[in-house]
């Protein structure tokens, strides 16, 4: 018997999340972890869970995600832009919705370069007049 499984892909920073969603009872397991372990702030969970609150699916669907790369807030931004992708690829009606919260823009933000003959991105070293 198939399965119905609705599937997308979100990145921010350094991260990048496979995102899998199956009918279920609300359960999200992260890189095979749970989703408590996973993301140890409120905050993060908070983030991640925005997408199915709004929609009104937190107890629809069972996600299973894989993140690659960056750190554990990174990893929170591209889990909940593939929830609402995928999201989406379920029901184009919600798409709306989440475009209202910004849940659909990627967030662009990324490590500046650091630039020859200064101390990082934009700091300089320390000038002596004499």
């Amino acid at each position: 018997m198939p399965t119905i499984e609705y599937y997308a892909t979100g990145r921010r920073k350094t991260s990048a999340a496979r995102v899998f969603l199956r009918p279920g009872t609300g359960t999200i397991t992260v890189n095979h972890r749970e989703f408590a372990n996973f993301f140890p702030t409120e905050t993060q969970r908070m983030n991640v869970r925005r997408p199915l609150v709004l929609t009104d699916n937190a107890e629809k669907f069972d996600i299973l995600a894989t993140v690659a790369g960056g750190g554990v807030n990174s990893a929170a931004g591209a889990v909940r832009l593939g929830i609402a992708r995928a999201l989406v690829s379920f029901n184009a009606e919600l798409r709306k919705a989440l475009k209202k919260d910004g849940l659909l823009t990627s967030d662009s933000r990324i490590k500046e370069r650091k630039k020859y003959g200064l101390a990082g991105a934009r700091k300089r070293f320390q000038f002596s007049k004499r």
